[in-house]
This record gives structure tokens, sequence and C-alpha cells, in this order.
């Protein structure tokens, strides 16, 4: 009885850690955010921020590398596949820019701009990833994919599945 008591009051602190708004987490904390509903993801890219819904009115915020001038995209859409460590194949619009990127780049290679993670948008053309450059986090700074820290997409990995709507503003 004692233990469970115990696994209880461990949990309730962790909880009040996780929704406290002056306990970050990794680079994300949590914040006030209106109008959708737990379980969106919401990017606001003026604000460079990306944000899960995880109650009515709260939502955990996390810093992000949105598109630059020309490549910011609006709209709603949802996650369609979700990837650990994954392997790139540049679209064409990138490998038009940059000739000279290989058809694929391996997981786990520098060169890889998907970092440890990516959640694949309906259509395939956009995703929420990681990065090996985190200095571009808080940047306009890809052709339309949000891109995160990597503790932070692993983070995002973990709290949602196939399926949960994303909206981008």
């Amino acid at each position: 009885m004692r233990r469970h008591a115990v696994i209880c009051v461990g949990l309730i602190a962790f909880f009040l850690v996780l929704f406290d708004p002056s306990s970050p987490i990794h680079a994300a904390q949590v914040t006030a955010v209106a109008s959708e509903s737990p379980g969106t993801i919401v990017v606001n890219t003026s604000q460079r921020r990306l944000y899960l819904v995880v109650s009515e009115g709260r939502a955990v915020s996390y810093p992000v590398g949105v598109g630059r001038a020309g490549k910011q995209w609006s709209g709603t859409s949802y996650i369609a596949s979700k990837h650990l460590r994954p392997a790139w194949s540049p679209p064409e619009e990138i490998k038009h820019d940059r000739p000279s990127l290989p058809a694929v780049i391996p997981s786990g290679s520098p060169r890889n701009p998907m970092g440890a993670a990516a959640l694949v948008l309906a259509h395939g053309q956009y995703a929420i990833h990681g990065t090996n450059a985190p200095g571009s986090i808080g940047g306009f700074v890809s052709y339309g994919c949000i891109r995160m820290f990597n503790k932070d997409i692993l983070d995002l990995y973990a709290r949602v599945g196939v399926g949960t709507r994303v909206v981008v503003r």
C-alpha cells in the first residue's frame, strides 16, 4: 500500500512539473493557447513556435524553424506517418535548387536534415522534424518543413500519434 502511495505522489509531482508554466520541458514550455482542441498541433510561423494543445487553453510550446520567404505555407493537415532516425530523399524543388544532393541521405548522416525523428504530414511534402543544425531553430530557414531541436521532436514524437491534426498559421 505504501509503495502505491509513493508511486502516486511521484506521478502527481511529475505532472505538476509537466504542467507548471515556469518549468521548462527541454526548450519547450507550458503556456496558454486559445481556440484549438486538446491533441492539436498549432504552428505559429510568425512567432516561430509550435504548440501542442494539452488541455483546454493550455499547450506545450516549442521553438521551431519555419519556411523561409516564399516557402511558407498555411493550412490544416495531419500526421500521416512517424519515423525515428529517418533517411531523407530531397524533394524535387530542393534537388532543382541543389542538384549536387544525393538521391538519399542515410539515417544518422550529419548531412541528413531530418535529425532524430520526423512526423510526416499528409501528402508527404512537409514534415515536422528534428535537425542537425540547431542554430536554425528560431529562424525562417526551410522549404516549408517545421524544424525542432532533436530533444524536442523526440518529446513531441512520444506525445502524438498518426492522425494528429496540425494547423499552420
